[in-house]
């Protein structure tokens, strides 16, 4: 990283939903500041948008707290070059998007050395490690949320903090139709319900799922004899690997890259992994089962701490139980199968679910780039002062 005399941030996204908000708002600091630079750790969005990523954003996509010894070291070594290169050459603010495990520490440190530090997306202290509050206090010196629930706990303990609404509430529109959806994936000709299987992006993620998620298409094949199976591959490597268990379990789905939001639109019900994907099929007004699986150890660990009754972002966001939620143990395929095919039937007749979609989706949507950077930019006007 050269010195510049342009105003230049580093900003560090983990994962492919730090990478959608990342790049939306690259895009709007660039109308707020046309001579800003951006550089740091992100995917393709962030990309497009001129981040020079000195280091692929998929070597800091690993999940759970056992998962993640096994790249400690390499993880280690990424966050202490970019400590130093700050250090070296200080940017106006370090932006760390999500990957709190890995981007609090280096804003601690770098708050510590006097870089101004924003981190977008708050962890979860609502749900669980509550005491992480402090060490977010020392870390972050503005926070910037994605939903209106978390704001009260960083009003409680006087840290900045704006709610800037969900990138994915712009993007998506209101309502989001069936037919066209399926006309862009080619299957207007298909008869018959058809269900989005998506297992996740990262291999872990696949190599936990994609088993359990293709013995609950068999079973829903017994049920609905003319059903179609769509899944979204995020590159080669998972397409591979997806396409392996469907053969190994002589199970049938068109796996499609990419288009993991037009394979929701265009299917009847939505089977999927919790996270930012279950807040996507929310917006696009799609029913669906969530369901996760982690190592045994990580799940023991994480569910003594939980303090909230959900996982998925539906759930949360309503505070209710809006989607069926299969963790774990209870996340067996007779168990995912009956549910989504009830899921699916009472979908249609159910309004209520479908107002409170609505009503979420209008909550969230706050224009959340030009909210994220507008906030950046005045929090730094204001230590100009």
């Amino acid at each position: 990283m050269q010195a510049t005399s342009v105003t230049r941030y580093v900003l560090v996204a983990g994962e492919a939903s730090g990478d959608i908000l990342g790049a939306n708002l690259i895009a709007h600091l660039k109308e707020l500041q046309p001579d800003a630079v951006f550089e740091g750790i992100g995917g393709p969005l962030m990309k497009a948008q001129g981040l020079n990523s000195v280091v692929p954003m998929d070597r800091l996509s690993v999940m759970g707290l056992v998962e993640v010894l096994g790249r400690l070291r390499e993880l280690l070594s990424i966050r202490k070059n970019l400590y130093q290169s700050c250090l070296q050459n200080p940017p106006a603010a370090f932006i760390g998007i999500d990957s709190p495990d890995f981007n609090m520490p280096l804003a601690r440190k770098l708050k510590q050395a006097g870089i101004p530090t924003v981190h977008y997306v708050s962890p979860s202290v609502w749900a669980w490690r509550q005491k992480r509050i402090f060490n977010i206090k020392k870390s972050v010196d503005l926070m910037l949320t994605l939903f209106p629930f978390e704001l009260p706990i960083y009003h409680e303990h006087n840290i900045p903090v704006v709610c800037v609404g969900h990138t994915l509430a712009d993007e998506i529109p209101l309502d989001s139709d069936v037919d066209s959806a399926r006309e862009a994936l080619h299957l207007g000709h298909i008869k018959g319900p058809v269900f989005g299987i998506l297992p996740g992006s990262r291999e872990g993620e696949v190599s936990r799922l994609a088993p359990l998620f293709v013995e609950t298409i068999k079973l829903i094949k017994q049920k609905e004899p003319n059903a179609t199976f769509l899944m979204p591959a995020a590159n080669q490597e998972r397409r591979i690997q997806i396409e392996a268990v469907l053969q190994a379990a002589n199970a049938e789905a068109i796996v499609i890259d990419g288009q993991s939001r037009t394979i929701m639109a265009a299917s009847d019900a939505i089977l999927l992994a919790s996270g930012t994907a279950a807040l996507e099929a929310m917006l696009i007004k799609r029913p669906m089962v969530v369901s996760y699986r982690v190592n045994k150890l990580t799940y023991a660990i994480i569910s003594r701490m939980m303090k909230v009754p959900y996982v998925s972002l539906p759930n949360l966001l309503a505070n209710e139980a809006l989607v069926p939620e299969l963790l774990q143990d209870e996340a067996t395929p007779n168990n995912l199968a009956t549910r989504l095919i009830q899921t699916w039937r009472s979908f249609v007749g159910d309004k209520s679910i479908q107002a409170k979609y609505l009503e979420l989706h209008t909550m969230l949507r706050k224009n959340a780039g030009a909210q994220a950077a507008k906030a950046i930019v005045s929090m730094l006007e204001g230590k100009d002062k």
